[in-house]
């Protein structure tokens, strides 16, 4: 067995999982680079391989599997740096994308304009055609009139073009005409049809997808090229797999085709690793992970053993953002990580986030020129970090400079610097908590039944005040934490979905027909299957799951729900996927109306391709022991005096310690904070258990 090797690109920091053939896993970290990727990841992979006694060089010459993820296409959409694209849609529809979905979280609040459409008004161009819901051209298309837009795209100088098109997804006939002209008139410019890339019915949402989607091809496919070149100079000469937003990977061929399922590429890893972590400890299938990064702070949910999957996506915002519409696993993200930067409002007010500092110039604590206080600096004012033991010992904290910038906020508020310290971070926690709450409560998920799997670098340092918040039971934070996306990278398998719209209510159902929209699915995946090969290059098990999304009449929103197989074969089946709707609109929802009839809307079906490493049970745990105390410092937990705190390496802690709080654990590439009536224990596969007086 070869060396694997995955890489989570961050806004602040690039991390690297090793896995050696012997399964050991190291962690390498580096500062991300945002001029030329390589840079930061070759450093994040060179520390890891420095680790294992190997050079950068000789450790990619023996690796047989490389899995990339980044937040670069995320940040793109957010910050609209992008292809200058152009949207085609059917005459009398220009404003699809303007209006988004029409709504807002606070109705009355109009502090703020109404977002910008993704791609601008004036960009957009409407072509004569119409599409009925039956598949029936109402107006045929007008190739005349389209030939006459396509060369205004040439002359403007476009890069990308959408296309979506009235009822596609009942017909796809005047989408793959106008793909036929822009194939003639712009030859080499990539474009996004919608009804290939998310076919499902409501216009904005397929609209969306194919904006986004092409939008994204021309710099992801330039950085996706970069990234294998890079590698490829330096000398690997294995598979290049990218994570992708379905929570799985993929080959870098398909990626570059459909780069919006690179959109939170990174976040998505991290549900995975929680599945595994918390199993390994004797979890149930049911977990929230919690992932503090430098710049975000992401929450997801295991259900039943599986990531929970949505069409609600959102970039920069539900209702206000932009929409992926795409299948993907489900990841809040806050503005609350390391490095977010705090600031007092014009009431007043202390906030944190959503601005980050970023790695360059970062946190104040790093000492690369950042003068706005951050969460870290928070830390760095409470004792919690040690300067000289920071990634390590590879970067030196400014303790100085954090608390010059922490001293800023502490003035404005009239409180002393430390407890002004402990606000940050308490602060920051009751943010988390309620993204917590928005994707479990809401949900009908409570936290206390559930483990809660804390990852990131910045996790360790508020993650049991969280949990003590949800009343938590039972809290992981693994060995790996500070690189959880990273890790997830490793556990992941190779995923792809294909999607149809079939409108098909329960009380008329058309079977024959549905069997064969699963099966037309089913074809494709069989081909995918077929055309990458990938029982030669990965002998792992494929397997395809098939799914529907429903709802009651009239409903609004749908809920997914699995079919056990592909294909209806007699009425008790039709019957048990309508009782397993019931089922789950209770859990979500807490009401069932089996008096109602149930429409099925999108269908999917699901391929996955084992290629993820496999965890072992934690070992038994017989003797229990406190720790041995390395040394002590003066730290803060909320009042104006200092605690001599015990403080612990690592590297130094053995299966079966126990640690008492307060006190402080160093990683090498995180901090795990134990705060007062609180406690730590190290398990038999050597992650750390957390638990509360």
């Amino acid at each position: 067995m070869n060396y694997r090797i995955s890489i989570d690109l961050g806004g602040t920091f690039t991390d690297a999982i090793v896995v050696a053939p012997d399964g050991r896993r190291i962690i390498g970290k580096a500062l991300t680079t945002h001029d030329r990727a390589f840079k930061g990841m070759s450093a994040a992979i060179a520390n890891a391989a420095e680790q294992d006694g190997l050079t950068l060089k000789a450790l990619l010459g023996i690796t047989g599997l490389f899995i990339y993820g980044t937040t670069r296409a995320t940040n793109a959409i957010v910050t609209r740096r992008v292809a200058k694209t152009a949207f085609l849609t059917t005459a009398g529809f220009p404003d699809i994308l303007v209006m988004k979905e029409g709504g807002k979280l606070n109705a009355h609040d109009f502090s703020r304009d109404f977002p910008a459409p993704y791609i601008a008004r004036r960009d957009t161009f409407e072509i004569r055609e119409r599409m009925n819901s039956e598949g029936t051209a109402s107006i045929e298309f007008d190739e005349k009139d389209a030939r006459r837009v396509a060369k205004q795209l040439k002359e403007k100088g476009f890069e990308a073009v959408a296309v979506c098109f009235l009822w596609s997804i009942a017909n796809p006939a005047h989408e793959l005409a106008m793909a036929k002209i822009l194939d003639n008139e712009l030859p080499g410019i990539p474009y996004t049809l919608s009804h290939d890339i998310n076919p499902v019915l409501r216009e904005y949402r397929r609209a969306s997808a194919a904006a986004i989607d092409a939008s994204l091809k021309p710099l992801m496919q330039r950085h996706l090229r970069d990234l294998e070149g890079d590698l490829r100079d330096a000398g690997y000469a294995g598979e290049i797999l990218v994570s992708t937003s379905i929570g799985g990977v993929m080959l870098i061929d398909e990626v570059c085709t459909r780069p919006i399922h690179m959109a939170k590429s990174g976040p998505s890893m991290a549900p995975i690793s929680a599945k595994a972590f918390s199993m390994v400890e004797g979890g149930t299938g049911e977990a929230i992970v919690c992932d503090t990064g430098g710049t975000t702070f992401d929450v997801g949910l295991v259900r039943g053993g599986e990531q929970v999957y949505s069409r609600e996506s959102w970039i920069g915002g539900q209702w206000v953002g932009d929409l992926l519409g795409i299948s993907s696993v489900d990841i809040r993200s806050l503005g609350a990580g390391g490095g977010s930067i705090v600031w007092v409002d014009n009431g007043g007010l202390m906030r944190v986030g959503p601005q980050s500092a970023g790695s360059s110039p970062g946190p104040a604590c790093y000492g690369l020129g950042g003068i706005e206080p951050t969460v870290s600096d928070a830390a760095c004012v409470l004792g919690y970090f040690n300067p000289e033991y920071f990634l390590g010992g590879r970067m030196h904290l400014n303790i100085e400079a954090a608390r010059t910038a922490v001293g800023k906020i502490a003035a404005t508020i009239g409180k002393p610097i430390e407890v002004t310290a402990f606000d940050i971070l308490t602060l920051a926690s009751e943010l988390m908590v309620k993204a917590i709450h928005d994707i479990t409560i809401a949900q009908g998920f409570d936290p206390a039944e559930s483990v809660i799997v804390a990852g990131g670098g910045a996790a360790g340092i508020n993650t049991m005040l969280i949990a003590n918040q949800l009343s938590a039971r039972r809290v992981v934070l693994p060995k790996e934490a500070s690189a959880l996306s990273a890790c997830g990278m490793q556990f992941a398998d190779i995923v792809r979905e294909e999607a149809a719209s079939c409108f098909m209510p329960s009380d008329k159902f058309d079977t024959a027909r549905i069997n064969g929209v699963l099966a037309n699915m089913t074809t494709k995946l069989t081909a995918f299957l077929s055309r990458l090969a990938l029982a030669d290059k990965f002998p792992g098990k494929s397997s395809i799951a098939y799914y529907a999304e429903a709802r009651y009449a009239s409903q609004v929103w749908e809920l997914e729900v699995p079919l056990p197989s592909g294909e209806l074969r007699e009425a008790g089946d039709l019957n048990a996927f309508i009782d397993a709707f019931h089922r789950s609109h209770e859990t979500v929802f807490g009401v069932r109306d089996e008096g109602s009839a149930v429409e099925f809307i999108t269908w999917k079906a699901r391929l996955r391709s084992a290629i993820g490493i496999q965890l072992t049970k934690s070992p038994e745990i017989d003797t229990w022991n406190d720790a041995p105390v390395d040394e002590t410092r003066l730290c803060y937990f909320g009042a104006e005096n200092p605690v001599s705190t015990p403080i612990y390496r690592g590297d130094t802690l053995r299966p079966g310690m126990i640690l008492r709080g307060p006190c402080v654990v160093e990683e090498p590439t995180t901090t795990l904070v134990v705060f007062p009536k609180m406690s730590a224990c190290v398990s038999g596969a050597g992650n750390y258990l957390l638990s509360f007086e």
